[in-house]
């Protein structure tokens, strides 16, 4: 009791201990602990002598994926085990920055002769660690945590062998695996096996199996998750069905998104996948907002991540040939789109989200024009002549997603977008430029691993955030734009070609001839799209 006393005294950070023990190290029986489980922490001291500066250990539960009780190998040892997992920041080795680094703790339960007796000790601090490791996670969570996953829990994990550098399955073996046993978690592995794969099965699948889907890829795995989802007759039970990202692919965005979410410094690799791992673990679930997509003949789609017209589609379709050197393949694509700069022709309007005060660079607002008279020979190819106000209030008010009619295609209604070929509301706004570089429309924060496009981004912000950038910009200005959009930078760097808007829908027409539009990195039909962010619609696993 006295060396209780004392660790009281030496960790005044503790209000109360729940759970007091001392245990023998199972790695080394001769190495004795006293053992303090809080409501905040797991402290470790030893009680055998130890080196300076190894003798102690405090353990925050926030950062504790997982716990477990069990008896050893050897029938005739009563002893129990305790084993917890934690994954606590720590700096970087040779490197400035923390990151998250494995840290278990192993101990031998041997106080009675009756193997049960101990058994049932080992378990009671194993369900204590693991309740209150649940309370400070959720305590810890953002304001848009929805729920926290129950443990055990069952997650179906598709993986796609084939993307990034081809090391999905490898990344899934040395470090996943591990983690989600560790958790708790029962997991399926699927691996896909072609284009759609995921989606057809999503698309089908009894989901009342899951408690959660988990992708293992680059973006265009997720792409087709929440559209297989949104295809369903059940689509709005379905897409709330939590969805979780580890970093596969050579793009990996929503996954460096959501890291930089919950306040991790710039991370790549193994050492994004260990942030992923450990918040798909921790089991926070939180909504996502998604934008449905309009396209002039192609049917409806369903986007978590971008869209991107001009230079931004073109590194990321051209650059497809550099896949085998991972992230690093953006980075060569863009030096050699760079090297031949094109400049696109096109219109584009958006409508503004509440309490944006209009573009950022001070370009003034061009309102939708007027109609012309009603006696005008222009009147009947007006493209932007207005609808009434009363129309206008109608589309407003259905603005919540409602049950889908008979007839009517899966997923939530459009209640801001006229149809493609329909004139828009006189609420909109029309870009002044004709002639851009880019148009990129991002609704989370990285657009790769190493480019923090929007930094003011959220998971469910209800808002969709417009970039573009008018001919003109030099290959050195645009250069710079981009190294300084690593560190989430460009907006301050004083170019006069960038424009950002919060925006909730947008129209975008393009008049020149070729050109790429991509959909979370996807390319979808070249010519006239528009797009609506429906806030909150969707359910993710994160920090």
């Amino acid at each position: 009791m006295d060396e209780r006393r004392t660790d009281l005294e030496r960790f005044p950070s503790i209000s109360s201990v729940t759970l007091y023990g001392e245990f023998t190290l199972t790695g080394n029986r001769k190495v004795r602990c006293s053992v303090n489980l809080t409501e905040r922490d797991l402290v470790v001291q030893r009680l055998t002598a130890a080196p300076v500066g190894r003798s102690n250990a405090v353990l925050s539960l926030k950062d504790c994926v997982g716990c477990r009780a069990y008896r050893g190998n050897e029938p005739a040892d009563p002893a129990a085990y305790l084993s917890v997992y934690f994954y606590p920041l720590r700096r970087r080795w040779m490197s400035s920055g923390v990151s998250r680094q494995r840290v278990e703790q192993c101990f031998r339960l041997a106080a009675l002769q009756d193997p049960r007796a101990n058994l049932d000790e080992a378990e009671k601090w194993a369900r204590a660690v693991r309740e209150r490791a649940a309370r400070q996670q959720r305590l810890h969570g953002d304001g848009a945590l929805v729920s926290q996953l129950s443990r055990p829990c069952q997650m179906m994990l598709l993986v796609n062998p084939q993307s990034g550098k081809g090391q999905a399955l490898s990344l899934y073996n040395n470090h996943v695996q591990k983690m989600l046993n560790e958790a708790g978690i029962v997991h399926t592995l699927v691996i896909t096996e072609r284009q759609n794969h995921a989606r057809e099965m999503v698309r089908e699948a009894d989901l009342s199996q899951w408690d959660a889907l988990v992708i293992m890829s680059g973006d265009g795995l997720l792409f087709e998750v929440i559209n297989g989802l949104l295809e369903r007759s059940d689509w709005e039970d379905a897409i709330r069905t939590p969805l979780g990202i580890l970093p596969g692919g050579s793009g990996n965005a929503l996954a460096a998104s959501i890291h930089h979410y919950s306040g991790g410094s710039a991370a790549s690799g193994e050492e994004l996948l260990v942030s992923c791992g450990f918040l798909l673990c921790r089991g926070l679930v939180s909504r996502m907002d998604v934008v449905s997509v309009q396209l002039p003949s192609s049917p409806r789609l369903f986007s978590f991540l971008s869209l991107a017209w001009g230079f931004v589609a073109d590194v990321d379709v051209e650059s497809e040939k550099y896949r085998r050197v991972g992230a690093a393949r953006f980075t060569v694509g863009t030096l050699v789109r760079l090297a031949s700069l094109r400049v696109y022709k096109g219109r584009l309007a958006y409508l503004p989200a509440a309490g944006d005060n209009g573009p950022r660079r001070g370009h003034e607002l061009t309102p939708v024009p007027s109609p012309p008279p009603a006696d005008s020979p222009c009147r009947h190819s007006f493209h932007n002549s207005c609808h009434s106000n009363n129309s206008l209030r109608a589309r407003r008010t259905e603005s919540t997603p409602s049950r889908s009619s008979a007839g009517s295609p899966p997923g939530p209604p459009d209640s801001l977008l006229p149809p493609l070929d329909r004139p828009l509301p006189p609420d909109w706004v029309v870009a002044p430029e004709e002639d851009f570089v880019l148009v990129l429309a991002m609704y989370q924060s990285h657009l790769a691993e190493d480019l923090l496009a929007a930094p003011g981004a959220a998971l469910n912000d209800d808002a969709i955030h417009l970039f573009y950038v008018r001919a003109g910009i030099s290959r050195a200005a645009l250069l710079r734009l981009f190294l300084a959009m690593e560190k989430g930078a460009h907006l301050a760097a004083n170019c006069q070609h960038l424009v950002h808007s919060r925006v909730r829908a947008l129209r975008l027409e393009p008049h020149s001839a070729k050109g790429i539009i991509t959909v979370d990195g996807e390319v979808v039909e070249y010519g006239a799209v528009q797009a609506e962010v429906h806030g909150g619609l969707s359910r993710l696993i994160s920090g």
